[in-house]
């Protein structure tokens, strides 16, 4: 069986042949691994392989590894999963990054918990590019409602967008619903934002979404293993 470092190993030379094969250079794709539901061991392992990155989805979960891993050096925590307005106080000052914003009343609360020693919360605006009434994220074509909300917010950053397409195995609607979120973060450009991340892709489509612009990639199974949860 596979050890974590092993398989990071493999899914950074995909990532880098999928950047290459796409014209791109592997260095503009950030690798964010999926711990949610995994044990801090388990992220210890992956952070001594050299990952940074983590994205988690469940705030109380995702406090006690926090707390239990703060003494290893340069983690960088993405809470990536819906925001409860309860949570916000708890997600505010012990994250880095934000990938699921959809609401403006959560983007203030997390403004208001996030405090001024701190820098800005990084966060992304979610959109429901495949229109799955199960899905979060706002409909294409109201990012710049949000966007302007959240530009409004002064312990806030807009740096990008993030899509959890439908999963399928017809390889053409994958890469046209990533398509189309890079459609969506271009017109924002254009509009004034300054954007520089797509939060797109998973282990089943991660190729795709790297072939569309992808900046960060959010992969758990293939690095972890299938969660018992």
């Amino acid at each position: 069986m596979a050890s974590i470092a092993d398989n990071l190993q493999a899914i950074r030379a995909r990532i880098a042949r999928a950047a290459q094969a796409a014209g791109r250079d592997p260095a503009e794709v950030v690798l964010v691994a999926v711990s949610k539901t995994f044990p801090a061991a388990d992220i210890a392992e992956a952070c001594a392989a050299g990952q940074a990155a983590f994205g988690e989805s469940f705030a109380q979960e995702a406090v006690e590894k926090i707390t239990k891993l703060g003494a290893l050096p340069g983690l960088e925590w993405h809470f990536i999963g819906p925001i409860q307005s309860n949570k916000t106080g708890a997600i505010a000052p012990r994250f880095q990054w934000v990938h699921g914003i959809e609401r403006e009343k959560i983007a203030q609360r997390l403004d208001a918990g996030r405090t001024e020693a701190l820098p800005p919360l990084n966060v992304c605006i979610q959109v429901n590019v495949s229109g799955e009434a199960s899905k979060s994220g706002i409909r294409p074509g109201e990012e710049e409602r949000l966007a302007a909300a959240i530009a409004r917010l002064p312990r806030l950053r807009l740096r990008g967008l993030m899509a959890i397409p439908e999963p399928t195995s017809d390889a053409s609607v994958r890469r046209q619903r990533f398509a189309l979120l890079r459609e969506r973060k271009e017109a924002l450009a254009a509009r004034g934002y300054a954007l520089d991340v797509l939060s797109m892709g998973m282990s089943d489509d991660f190729e795709d979404a790297i072939a569309e612009g992808a900046t960060m990639v959010r992969i758990g199974t293939a690095i972890f293993g299938r969660r018992q949860t």
